[in-house]
């Protein structure tokens, strides 16, 4: 007959191994996830020839790191819709935004946002 040699216990696994595999895909999706929503907002550079022709009264607005300024007059941000809404026929009137003197883009976005909410969708960045 066959002579076996004694037979040796199992050996187990090594889970270290496997344990850096996880590790690794842990960190790859969080570094490829996105944890929160982007937002986007409608806009139109200058130049790039964004539909109607500019008419009716001047609508600018220079975003400076402290204050507002529609058409060179100083506004309250709260006054904003109100004094821009006088000045525009429709809410599709074209609306002219310019961020001066090392305005945060914040401002700009913060300014963006207040007019969108109040129905303006023509508005146009400048330099």
């Amino acid at each position: 007959m066959f002579a076996f040699d004694v037979p040796r216990p199992p050996r187990r696994p090594s889970l270290t191994p496997m344990i850096d595999v996880v590790f690794l895909l842990l960190v790859f999706f969080m570094l490829a996830s996105r944890f929160e929503m982007e937002t986007s907002l409608p806009l139109h550079l200058a130049g790039q020839g964004a539909g109607e022709p500019y008419s009716g009264p001047p609508r600018l607005i220079d975003i400076l790191p402290g204050e507002l300024r529609l058409n060179g007059v100083p506004v309250a941000a709260d006054m904003l819709v109100e004094d821009i809404t006088a000045l525009t026929e429709t809410r599709a009137d074209t609306i002219v935004l310019r961020a001066r003197d090392g305005a945060r883009l914040q401002g700009v976005v913060d300014v963006m946002q207040r007019l969108e909410q109040a129905g303006f969708t023509a508005l146009v960045l400048v330099e």
